[in-house]
């Protein structure tokens, strides 16, 4: 049996249980106390607002016009393709903190691609890195390429969709 810690970070969990694979790798699985992340209301004509339960802020999603919405809001799938940017960018901070050097001021662009048939789904992602503003040393910026391999957004989407991650330094 393994002993599992878990820094303070984790104040926020209740219980764990573990589990072995095939390959007696051990996984970890959280509980939180809220039970859930948010909270989401079908407001009409095709619109959601999403509450993040933890912190009370309000994200609203409305239907892409290619979809029979009015496109005055984030949709779903946009989430989904800026949280890929999100996540990556917020990794690539952690890794600049824990070596002691800043990326503050790098930008991420984020391009969506769907495909309509057979089923209307993302097809391709695409995030352009922009580091220009940050001076970075050669180890510093190996260090932030190898970060979207990290990324959980980006290992949980289905091999299917395309991620096409670019820096400018």
């Amino acid at each position: 049996m393994k002993i599992l810690y878990f820094s303070e970070r984790m104040t926020d969990y209740v219980s764990f249980t573990h589990k072995t694979n095939c390959d007696e790798k051990y996984f970890v699985i959280l509980q939180s106390k809220t039970m859930h992340t948010s909270e989401t209301t079908y407001t009409g004509n095709l619109r959601t607002e999403n509450l993040h339960v933890r912190s009370g802020h309000v994200v609203v999603t409305d239907a892409p016009v290619d979809n029979k919405g009015k496109g005055e809001a984030f949709s779903p799938t946009d989430l989904v393709a800026t949280g890929l940017c999100n996540c990556i960018l917020t990794i690539m901070g952690i890794t600049a903190q824990e070596h002691g050097f800043s990326i503050e001021g790098a930008k991420g662009k984020t391009t969506k691609i769907m495909a309509q048939l057979p089923l209307r789904k993302i097809a391709e992602i695409k995030v352009e890195y922009d580091f220009t503003m940050c001076t970075l040393t050669k180890k510093q910026i190996a260090l932030i390429k190898k970060v979207p391999s990290l990324c959980p957004v980006s290992l949980s989407l289905s091999k299917e969709v395309k991620q096409s991650i670019s820096f400018r330094f």
